[in-house]
């Protein structure tokens, strides 16, 4: 599967943006799908994941500000974020299949990503 993300932009602190993420193939409704972050020299991070079922999961730095949701007719995949700080500032990715491995996730499907910046 291929993923292709977008969204991203300059927002000021207090902002909010909406991500979007679209698959190439029909996904959304047997696979669970994230979101991740990464800034530079760090390892990628979880921000929020979706289950085939619908369940949501969010890291305690994002939860209760963002939000992630889909749409399957389209087989795109959102990130809703607000009250956006310089501290969600990254290049966010989103993973239709991935998995921990020494501290590291690892996907074989990892988009282009998007650039979200935050100024203070």
């Amino acid at each position: 599967v291929q993923l292709v993300e977008s969204g991203g932009g300059l927002v000021e602190t207090g902002g909010s943006l909406r991500l979007a993420c679209v698959a190439s193939d029909n996904i959304l409704s047997t696979n669970a799908v994230g979101w991740f972050r990464q800034l530079p020299g760090n390892e990628r991070e979880l921000v929020a994941t979706l289950t085939s079922a619908g369940d949501t999961a969010y890291a305690a730095s994002v939860k209760g500000r963002f939000t992630i949701s889909r749409d399957i007719v389209y087989n795109t995949i959102y990130l809703q974020m607000n009250e956006l700080k310089p501290e969600d500032a990254a290049v966010y990715y989103c993973a239709a299949d991935w998995a921990l491995r020494g501290g590291k996730y690892e996907s074989p499907s990892w988009g282009q990503g998007t650039q979200v910046t935050v100024s203070s």
